[in-house]
């Protein structure tokens, strides 16, 4: 039997198909055999690769056999031996594929899920679901008491026609930020950037780092810039560029350079940076505590009694056992008599009764002490120290009055007689802030204004008072957070991968072409500041005079002299 394939003949045989042996053609008249036949690799050796599926049906057995064989054509025909052998030549991938039967199915999939999770206007759309969701949060008071939201959205006159307590309540928008839907749409989005950032971000920078040659004149005219050196060098050409800070890389005759690689990373860094902010706004959504108090001075509480979870993520911790202690709450006040400011000064004991902190907070001027927050926000009156007939001082308690807007206004009574009568009178005192009290006689007369701490006596219906003190109450509110840093950290990342993203990714092809070079460009941003930079940078390409051309010069300058000096 005759090889199929001199060696003298060997490039011309490679063009031709497997079928053209008469072996094979005669056993592709056999009725019994149907081949599918696929070529998979074709290289410079002397032997060519074919995987073949045959399918064998017999008169006495009905069923199929599927027998994957492996045929290789080498320079000589078989021996008789080997030609026998074809059993043992089973493709092993494919009984693996077989044993496997729904990997292909899974694979596509997960393509496929892949594909419509970063596909744009889904993420445009979850962000735009997101920014809905927290206007409503604005808009809806968040984590009042539920007969709050009976009052405000009744069923019997729903907002737009619709909206009641029922939608508040059973959505979880109560507290918005830590409800399932608000969550769910966040994980979504967090889904849509990561697929985004496998399935497009990753393989564009793997493409950017490659060193991409080009090795055809006409493939290099047809980048958005091109342009020629009649009479130049490739390798001058090269340090031109690494001048400019380009990366240049050199293969024969074949130049490519880039610089500005890192904005290919800032989609990626974008992305991880919102990832980071969703992460840490969940975190302090749902593993955050928070709480509020108003306390007199003078008095205690302790930070585990004011603090309440917001999801199911908040983890108490020890520094929850720390009691804080009221020394003194005061006021500034303008020239015109409003509160400008106010003044709570903290003392933070141990378990075992040790001062670890003191500090005076104020608006603006929290108090931090492990993980924990105390803000300074609100202030009232709890009580008023009064001398009566230089009995006392008795503390009588203060009780907020309600007006119409932000002002305050506080009162008091103090009693003459028998206070367990049914027609009880006495003295009623006002105040607006901790500077000074309005007294009242027992028919509602005006009888006067003292100053607190002033000892000045005042008489009214025959009974001598003097205000000894206001005692004041501080405001305050208490939370923990953890997931600030992250958020800050998330902010901070994206600010600067979105300044590095507007960085231009330059990318330049060169050619030698004979005494010629070829050159080409393109660059993702600032299209016209890439154009003029790459005429400046050839412009600096030093011009390579051959010694035929320097000779040539030099006999027409000589020419030039004789013309200019005869003899």
């Amino acid at each position: 039997m005759e090889p199929l394939c001199h060696d003298r003949a060997i490039n011309s045989c490679m063009t031709r198909t497997l079928f053209a042996s008469p072996l094979l053609q005669s056993a592709l008249k056999s009725p019994l055999l149907s081949f599918n036949s696929r070529l998979y690799t074709v290289t410079a050796e002397k032997s060519f690769l074919f995987k073949i599926g045959c399918k064998i049906r017999t008169s006495q057995d009905n069923k199929r056999r599927h027998i994957p064989k492996t045929i290789v054509i080498p320079d000589k025909a078989p021996s008789v031996s080997e030609d026998g052998d074809g059993d043992k030549g089973i493709d092993t991938k494919l009984q693996k594929s077989n044993g496997v039967p729904y990997l292909g199915f899974l694979k596509k999939g997960s393509k496929r899920v892949l594909a419509g999770l970063s596909n744009l206007p889904l993420a445009l759309g979850e962000m735009f679901t997101i920014a809905g969701l927290m206007a409503l949060g604005t808009v809806i008071d968040q984590g009042e008491a539920p007969a709050y939201y009976f009052k405000k959205y009744p069923e019997d006159n729903p907002v737009f026609g619709l909206f009641t307590w029922r939608w508040v309540l059973t959505l979880g928008f109560d507290h918005m930020y830590s409800s399932p839907i608000f969550l769910g749409m966040l994980a979504l989005l967090a889904a849509s950037l990561m697929a985004c950032t496998y399935t497009t971000q990753i393989p564009l920078v793997r493409v950017a780092r490659r060193w991409s040659f080009l090795h055809s004149a006409d493939a290099i005219r047809k980048q958005e810039f091109a342009d020629s050196l009649p009479k130049a060098s490739v390798q001058d050409l090269g340090v031109i560029l690494m001048g400019a800070g380009y990366e240049v890389f050199l293969k024969g005759s074949s130049l490519y350079a880039f610089k500005g690689l890192a904005s290919r990373f800032a989609p990626i860094g974008v992305h991880l940076a919102m990832l980071l902010i969703m992460g840490g706004a969940t975190l302090s959504a749902a593993g955050s505590f928070r709480g509020s108090v108003t306390v007199p001075q003078g008095l205690n509480f302790v930070v585990g009694d004011v603090l309440g979870p917001t999801g199911f993520l908040s983890t108490p911790t020890e520094d929850f056992n720390t009691e804080v202690h009221v020394n003194q709450f005061y006021m500034d006040y303008y020239d015109t008599g409003e509160v400008s400011q106010f003044h709570t000064d903290l003392s933070l004991f141990n378990l075992d009764g040790k001062e670890v902190m003191r500090k005076i907070i104020s608006v603006n001027d929290p108090l931090r002490y492990g993980g924990i927050t105390i803000y300074q926000t609100d202030w009232s009156i709890s009580a008023l120290q009064v001398v009566k007939d230089g009995e006392g001082p008795f503390n009588l308690a203060v009780a907020p009055l309600q007006l119409s807007g932000d002002k305050k206004l506080f009162g008091t009574f103090l009693p003459f007689g028998d206070p367990n009568s049914s027609d009880v009178k006495g003295i009623s005192m006002l105040a607006r802030d901790l500077q000074s009290v309005v007294l009242y006689d027992q028919e509602g007369n005006f009888a006067g204004i003292r100053r607190p701490s002033s000892k000045l006596p005042i008489e009214i219906d025959g009974v001598k008072i003097v205000i000894e003190d206001a005692i004041g109450s501080t405001g305050l509110d208490l939370k923990t957070d953890p997931g600030v840093p992250i958020v800050y950290a998330g902010f901070g990342a994206l600010m600067l991968t979105t300044c590095i993203s507007f960085l231009s990714h330059s990318q330049v092809w060169a050619l030698q072409d004979g005494t010629a070079v070829m050159v080409g460009g393109k660059s993702n941003r600032a299209k016209v500041e890439f154009s003029n930079e790459m005429d400046r940078l050839l412009n600096n390409v030093p011009e390579i005079i051959s010694f035929s051309d320097s000779a040539q010069s030099l006999v027409s300058q000589n020419e030039t002299i004789d013309s200019t000096f005869p003899e």
